[in-house]
């Protein structure tokens, strides 16, 4: 079996070729060969025609046996036989014993004609016998002229003739549309080969859709697979970018107070503070590293939710709690206020909740003035799944009268190291929102971010009254 799918094709063709020569063939012989038994048949019989009429005046006359010697003794050089036919319907040579199985088993009248084949001394034979003398009669019934049945080797010699030439038309026709058919499926498919191989050095190049309809369908999933890497790459990019960016500040502060350290420019009070400044800098690296890899293991999901309980009204009082010194040092006030007063009750990690909360609330807080407020919300909502259908779930958002987004900001606020402009950029390090996401996600629930007027943005998540971890 060859290799290429382009010799696959080619193979499967000559294969179809070969079965359709040996079918066509096979029809062929069987229709010959019965045509070269019909001539022959039809042969005998004109034989017969011409040499009953004197069969029948030797019946009259009494000399039938002369006659018929005579007869087989011209028809000798034509290769046919000439044979009585006894009254038990079996062939009689002239002055010999009868010989093989009956072929007259029936009543025939004078002149009725039959016609069939016979086996002889291991050779088969065709025959036309035409009838003499009726069943009640002693003497031979019926005269039988047999001619050895060629019509085998006949039509294998009219195929030998015939057979090149239906190959030859097979091979114009069947060669031409092997190469269209594998040329149609192998060059789409050498083409992505090509953009499959171009793939690790940057290549994103889309692939025409063309081909069969599996091939379209693999070209599109191709393309749809090149667009994602290419996608993939440039958050890559933006995120290794980000990381130096949030990177070279704590190790410019760290390497400059270790300098200060080593060559004893920083003594006394200004050595303390230096290793404060170092400490926190590395603190402050060590946070950044830690949110990356919870991002990482949230994404995997190693860290799944462990659900319980929750009542969203306590869960929201406290958060707002926890941030209330924050908020009051930073002259923001921040308020629980749920949109309902019913049940608002779901199953979800308390942790993690409090977690997305958290990082909802510190993102707020960096950007809210002094004097601004900060609302903590909740409702009943629900969230779609396939066909339809929706679950119950409960929207937990964060609402703050900042400067809002900036234009396309809310599309990207749960990217990683996103942080939009500096006027929403504070300090931290741009996984906040990020983290917020795959906790949600891994609750099989969803975040949503959007500007409120006049001015401010509304950051939160839906979750499921019960999850659906994936």
């Amino acid at each position: 079996m060859p290799r290429s799918l382009r010799g696959r094709l080619v193979a499967a063709f000559i294969a179809v070729a070969l079965t359709l020569l040996i079918a066509v063939g096979g029809t062929l012989f069987v229709v010959l060969r019965g045509l070269h038994q019909d001539s022959t048949s039809a042969g005998l019989g004109d034989v017969a025609s011409s040499v009953i009429p004197q069969v029948r005046d030797a019946v009259g006359t009494g000399d039938l046996r002369g006659t018929i010697l005579a007869v087989r003794d011209e028809l000798a050089a034509r290769d046919i036989k000439v044979m009585l036919i006894g009254s038990d319907g079996r062939l009689m040579p002239i002055g010999g014993s009868p010989v093989g199985d009956p072929i007259m088993t029936s009543d025939g009248i004078p002149g009725d004609t039959l016609r069939g084949a016979v086996v002889l001394d291991g050779d088969r034979y065709l025959y036309s016998a035409t009838v003499i003398r009726r069943a009640a009669a002693v003497a031979p019934r019926a005269v039988a002229f047999l001619a050895l049945d060629r019509s085998g080797a006949l039509a294998v010699a009219d195929l030998v003739r015939t057979l090149p030439a239906v190959a030859i038309v097979i091979l114009l026709i069947a060669a031409p549309l092997a190469w269209l058919i594998a040329r149609g499926v192998t060059r789409p498919l050498d083409r992505l080969a090509a953009a499959a191989a171009g793939l690790p050095s940057g290549g994103t190049a889309a692939v025409p859709v063309e081909g069969p309809s599996e091939v379209q369908a693999l070209t599109g999933t191709f393309n749809a697979m090149a667009d994602e890497l290419a996608a993939t790459r440039r958050r890559e990019s933006e995120l290794l970018a980000n990381l130096r960016h949030d990177l070279r500040t704590p190790l410019t502060v760290i390497s400059g107070y270790a300098t200060a350290l080593r060559d004893g420019t920083a003594k006394g009070a200004n050595a303390a503070k230096a290793a404060t400044a170092i400490e926190e800098e590395s603190e402050r690296l060590a946070r950044l590293v830690e949110q990356i890899g919870a991002v990482e293991r949230l994404r995997s999901g190693d860290d799944g939710p462990r659900p319980e309980p929750i009542d969203v009204h306590a869960v929201l009082a406290e958060a707002a709690g926890r941030f209330a010194a924050q908020a009051q040092a930073a002259g923001v006030t921040v308020v629980a206020d749920p949109i309902a007063d019913g049940d608002l009750s779901l199953a979800a990690d308390r942790v993690a909740l409090d977690r997305m909360l958290g990082n909802l609330l510190s993102n707020a807080l960096a950007v809210v003035d002094h004097g601004g407020t900060i609302r903590l919300e909740a409702g009943a909502t629900t969230l779609p799944r396939d066909r339809g259908a929706t679950d119950p779930a409960v929207w937990l958002g964060v609402i703050d009268d900042g400067p809002g987004f900036p234009p396309g900001g809310a599309a990207k606020a749960f990217e990683r190291f996103w942080r939009g402009d500096e006027a929403r950029a504070g300090t931290g390090s741009g996984l906040g929102l990020a983290i917020v996401r795959e906790l949600a996600m891994s609750h099989g629930g969803t975040v949503y971010a959007e500007n409120v007027t006049p001015h401010g943005a509304r950051v939160g998540v839906i979750l499921p009254r019960v999850p659906a971890t994936r």
